[in-house]
């Protein structure tokens, strides 16, 4: 019946065939009507009508044989003509001038002349069954046997159905990029790339599946005819591209990926890291099985920017953490093997065997201008940091296993913070960080482990120079992050770390026992004392055998080679540890709230003056003199009563000061807790002998004592009666080492007391009369004495007894040797202000008689009248002499006076 069908009954019957997916009576009737139903026709029809629901697999043989021409035999099925035969020729013609069949290409672009219809008939109805039915699943199946019919079904299939379908069906059917096959296909080549990864890594536990992205998604999608269209310039040619790299002209789509890893990097380096790690770049492309990649010319060049990015990404990494900088090694190491670059060692053995990096480092790479590089243009062709090559890598190996050794030390340093310190060289900056890593190295290390500061101290020196050998030039440009700081900053800190830690023995193995020893001598010296002291400004506890001073004490003994005994230094440090030790058998507290530490004694401008504290809060302190001498005399050897270096008649200098002041110290406190009779013993003891001024062998003078005679003349002027004869003594023995222009106080002082002396003395003779009479009145008989009425009537005053003694003292004080005999008190006060009677400094005898009138007004007594008055006897009845008071203390006083000497 078909055969007797006008064409268009014919051309309808196959438009109702297509409409009903009867593809059994499509062929047949393609198989007998080739000359109505034309290959082009009957692909239209299919086009237009044929259900985009319909499997695949139901209507590709009949595609295959429109593309071949050769029907199957079995097309001779019986056709259903009923719903055409009813119609008259006109209304079939007009129905088929009505049918709005769908062309073959796109009407908004060009058709391409070398597409034949059946591949145009395959692209559109891919393009229609994902669109209409969204079985874009169902697409495989249609162009797989055709794969090898064009290129471009090949390139449909792998660059743009295989990574859409991967990635909304296989990979991330949760988020599946919102366009049909066609509208993603025509997305700008940023975008796609954008949206093909914009769940990759999303996740920590996706990063295992990165390189599966990549390879699935990114690489297939490169393979893309439109992806590596030729450059079109200005004059309209076309021309190939230059041989020179130029990714971003060849392939926008592919910088996008660069960019994308880069930020990965910025962002995210686990992601970066795991891509490089698991993608070995464009080439490496997962197809499904259907076909096989193979790179041109221009798609070979993308390898090195690939390399390059994979540098890129290693700078731009942010984290200075241990995971980040062992993830940037695995890149550095990545890029070598991929391009057949010089293989490096893991990072752990690189850390372990420190090796010499510099002769692999050009001298051209470490240029300071190239330190923008790792900031800007990391992508860009000109860039030596990036670019993959033997000196690139060498170079990001040693800013990885630099920065590594400072973060895992505990300086957190990211790779673009160990670029700038390398290639900058500034040398406070390279400096400021060498500190802080000792000091982390040092705070943080364990205290008992030589093997972790060995290593320590070579990591620390091979960040220097990077391992130079013995025999490279020393005219080269430095190398390493510490290039600028000279190697003996560097050792002398090491050492500091080293006795701070407590490493005696190892410090003393490295730089004094070691043939080769690191340091200077004198370097050593200071460095050892610098430390020292620096423990014991640190201690908190002034006994020796604990903390800061016994560590400080440890230092100088550890290195009995170079800090000797008798060497100045070692002297004053012990001086300073005995002193401050004599501090902890004491309660002392300088501020309110604040307990007494040691670094106050080396640091207070007047040591000396802690020893009144000290008496003032530990009653009875006073009494240990002696111990209190010998801690004023180890201030003064410690050198903190002179902080310059003084020769040996200038210390005895300051040890005499110093043991007159501590004297006089204890003095008061003792008058101050009302213990007279122990300032009078020390004012007697002490002070009686103490030596006059005199010169030294470099005819200086000593300094003028100004605390004996103050602190005498305080315990003179004690108000305790029953001790007035003591006191007498002290304001002799004030008035022996007084200066001269001090004795009038002195004087005054003495007057004071003789009042008293009288007032006591009266009360004696009362005393002494009233107990006579009682006497007289038990004998009945009253008994007279009037040699000894004689005698009391006129008895001698305090001033004659000291005339008298002055008189008598000049014999044996060299001092009073001007002193002339004088018959009044105004000759007394001259002999005080010229200086005769003063033993404290060499006095000019300028002193005023009229100052001396002044402070009495007694009239004066001749020497033989006071000697008259003294010599009188009092007889009883036996004719025996009976000794007086007065007389007694008269000759007490003399004989202080006269045996002062």
């Amino acid at each position: 019946m078909a055969a007797s069908l006008s064409p268009a009954k014919l051309v309808l019957l196959a438009v109702h065939c297509a409409v009903h997916a009867d593809v059994a009576s499509l062929t047949t009737l393609a198989a007998h009507h080739t000359d109505v139903l034309r290959k082009d026709l009957l692909l239209r029809i299919l086009l237009t009508y044929l259900p985009e629901t319909l499997p695949s697999s139901h209507y590709i043989h009949l595609l295959q044989a429109l593309e071949t021409g050769a029907f199957p035999p079995d097309a001779d099925n019986h056709v259903d003509c009923s719903s055409v035969e009813g119609l008259a020729e006109d209304d079939a013609a007009k129905k088929v001038r009505k049918l709005r069949l769908l062309p073959l290409t796109f009407s908004e672009t060009l058709p391409d002349v070398s597409e034949d219809a059946v591949t145009q008939f395959l692209r559109r109805r891919s393009y229609k069954v994902d669109e209409e039915a969204g079985l874009l699943d169902e697409l495989p199946a249609l162009l797989l046997p055709f794969l090898d019919h064009s290129p471009c079904i090949r390139s449909l299939l792998v660059s743009t159905i295989l990574p859409l379908l991967r990635r909304n069906c296989e990979y991330y059917p949760n988020d599946p990029i919102p366009y049909t096959l066609l509208a993603f296909q025509e997305l700008p080549d940023q975008v796609a790339v954008n949206f093909l990864l914009s769940q990759t890594g999303a996740r920590e536990a996706d990063l295992p599946l990165v390189g599966r992205d990549l390879r699935g998604l990114v690489a297939p999608w490169l393979f893309g005819e439109r992806r590596w269209k030729q450059r079109k310039h200005t004059s309209g040619t076309v021309e190939d591209m230059p041989s020179s790299e130029g990714a971003e002209e060849i392939c926008p789509g592919w910088d996008e990926v660069l960019r994308w890893l880069n930020t990965q990097a910025s962002n995210k380096w686990k992601v970066a890291v795991n891509a490089i790690q698991q993608w070995d770049g464009p080439g490496d492309v997962d197809l499904g099985g259907w076909g096989s990649a193979e790179l041109d010319d221009s798609q070979h060049r993308l390898k090195k920017s690939y390399a390059r990015a994979a540098l890129a990404s290693a700078y731009l990494i942010p984290e200075a953490s241990v995971d980040a900088l062992e993830g940037a090694y695995d890149i550095v190491a990545r890029v070598a093997k991929l391009y057949d670059l010089e293989a490096i060692s893991p990072l752990s053995s690189t850390l372990a065997v420190l090796p010499p990096l510099t002769e692999q480092i050009p001298e051209d790479i470490m240029l300071a201008r190239h330190a923008t590089h790792m900031r800007n243009d990391l992508l860009d062709s000109s860039n030596i940091l990036t670019s993959p090559t033997d000196a690139s890598v060498s170079l990001l190996q040693a800013l990885i296993s630099s920065a590594h050794i400072l973060t895992n030390a505990g300086c957190s340093c990211t790779i673009r913070r160990a670029g700038e310190l390398a290639l900058l060289r500034d040398e406070r900056e390279q400096k400021a960080e060498a500190a802080k890593l000792l000091r982390s190295i040092s705070n943080a290390g364990p205290k008992t482990d030589d093997k972790f500061w060995i290593k320590a101290r070579n990591e620390i020196l091979w960040l220097r120079d990077w391992g130079a050998e013995e025999g490279w030039s020393s005219d080269a440009v430095p190398r390493g992050i510490f290039s600028q700081v000279k190697r003996e900053f560097l050792e002398v800190e090491l050492l500091k770390a080293l006795l701070s830690g407590t490493r005696y023995a190892l410090a003393r193995s490295i730089y004094e026992d070691a043939p080769d020893q690191p340091l200077d001598r004198n370097v050593l010296q200071d460095t050892i004392y610098a430390t020292a002291m620096t423990a014991y400004d640190n201690a908190s506890n002034p006994n020796r055998s604990r903390g800061g001073l016994k560590r400080c004490d440890d230092i100088i003994k550890a290195f009995p080679k170079t800090i000797q005994k008798s060497s100045p230094q070692a002297k004053r440090i012990e001086a300073l540890l005995q002193a401050t030790h004599s501090l902890s058998d004491y309660r002392l507290v300088l501020k309110q709230g604040e307990p007494f530490t040691p670094v106050v004694l080396r640091v207070h401008s007047d040591p000396i003056s802690i020893i009144s504290k000290i008496l003032e809060q530990n009653p009875k302190s006073y009494t240990q003199l002696h111990d209190l001498l010998d801690l004023g005399s180890h201030m003064v050897d410690a050198g903190l009563t002179s902080r310059n270096n003084s020769n040996q008649d200038e210390s005895a200098v300051y040890h005499l000061t110093a043991k007159r002041r501590i004297t006089a110290m204890c003095i008061g406190a003792a008058l101050a807790e009302d213990d007279f009779e122990t300032a009078y013993s020390y004012v007697i003891t002490r002070l009686a002998y103490t030596p006059p001024t005199t010169t030294t062998n470099n005819n200086n003078y000593l300094p003028p004592d100004d605390y004996s005679w103050k602190a005498a003349l305080q315990a003179g002027k004690h108000r305790i009666v029953r001790h007035l004869e003591q006191r007498i003594e002290c304001l002799a023995t004030a008035l022996r080492v007084a200066p001269p222009q001090t004795l009038q106080e002195i004087v005054n002082a003495f007057r004071r007391a003789e009042e008293e002396l009288e007032v006591k003395i009266r009360e004696e003779e009362e005393r002494e009369d009233e107990w006579d009479a009682r006497g007289d009145a038990i004998r009945g008989s009253p008994l007279a004495m009037p040699a000894a009425a004689d005698e009391d009537a006129a008895p001698m005053s305090l001033f004659d007894l000291s005339r008298a003694s002055v008189l008598s003292a000049q014999k044996n004080l060299s001092a009073l040797s001007g002193l002339q005999r004088s018959a009044g008190f105004g000759r007394l006060a001259r002999v005080a202000s010229g200086g005769a009677i003063g033993g404290g400094g060499g006095g000019n005898g300028n002193g005023s008689e009229a100052g001396g009138r002044s402070s009495m007004d007694q009239p004066p007594l001749s020497v033989a009248d006071s000697t008259t008055s003294a010599g009188s006897a009092d007889e009883d009845g036996t004719g025996k002499k009976r000794a007086r008071k007065r007389d007694q203390l008269r000759e007490a006083a003399l004989g202080s006076l006269v045996s002062g000497e």
